[in-house]
């Protein structure tokens, strides 16, 4: 059995009503960004626990992560109701293979996410690591509405710091929308709208995928993808598309 430890919460931002992040802090072991923890709490008798991503740098303090509230959900709505100071349980041991490490070489890095599937983009992003390795760097985020944009600040401290190498791309899909693409991800590798808003090829060439988000996000941008000739990237067989599935 998994051993676990305490994470005292020291601040909650709410994006929305249903859109949450907790800054914790917590005895974790080290991490790589992209990584994630096990978060839980005693429901009923019965230790609940869901992964979920780290937003924080591995050298970033507090910890953080950043969730939906799934209202038929066992763990998140009650994760929801914590303020500062009070108290719920983690794994400290890290988990996953969406980290840079894991990927080749390109001159391009493509970080599109679904949702709360930024959040280990932003946690890879706020580290040394992409800037250094890639020429440009992508990060798109789709999300139903504006009001679900989160970490606004966040994106323009990286424009700022990376003005010649960041391109931040929103994605608005169920709601008019002026400046961002109001279509879904696939569809806009599809159309060769995502290409025309960063000005960027998106080719096997120069770049490298990384996909974050809900199933069809995924299994609907990867076939888009290789319909361009890129392939999904595995240890034993490099290619162009790292992807998580993100609850």
């Amino acid at each position: 059995m998994s051993e676990w430890v305490e994470a005292r919460v020291v601040e909650r931002i709410d994006w929305n009503e249903a859109l949450i992040s907790l800054r914790f802090e917590a005895e974790l072991d080290p991490f790589s960004a992209g990584q994630f923890i096990r978060a839980g709490m005693d429901i009923d008798g019965e230790r609940i626990g869901r992964p979920y991503s780290m937003v924080n740098a591995p050298d970033e303090r507090p910890h953080e992560i950043h969730f939906n509230v799934v209202q038929d959900g066992p763990l998140s709505p009650r994760l929801a109701q914590l303020r500062p100071g009070e108290r719920f349980w983690a794994v400290p041991t890290p988990n996953g293979f969406l980290t840079l490490d894991e990927i080749p070489d390109a001159r391009h890095l493509w970080l599109l996410a679904t949702g709360t599937a930024i959040g280990p983009f932003l946690s890879i992003l706020k580290t040394a690591a992409p800037w250094s390795r890639f020429e440009q760097v992508v990060l798109g985020h789709s999300v139903r509405t504006r009001d679900d944009l989160s970490y606004p600040d966040t994106i323009q401290e990286l424009r700022q710091r990376h003005p010649a190498q960041f391109r931040f791309v929103p994605f608005i899909t169920r709601e008019p929308c002026d400046g961002q693409i109001c279509q879904r991800i696939p569809a806009s590798i599809e159309s060769g709208a995502l290409e025309q808003m960063t000005g960027l090829a998106l080719t096997p060439e120069t770049a490298h995928v990384m996909l974050c988000g809900n199933s069809g996000m995924l299994q609907d941008a990867l076939a888009s993808l290789e319909k361009r000739g890129m392939t999904r990237h595995r240890r034993r067989e490099p290619g162009h598309v790292s992807m998580e599935k993100y609850h």
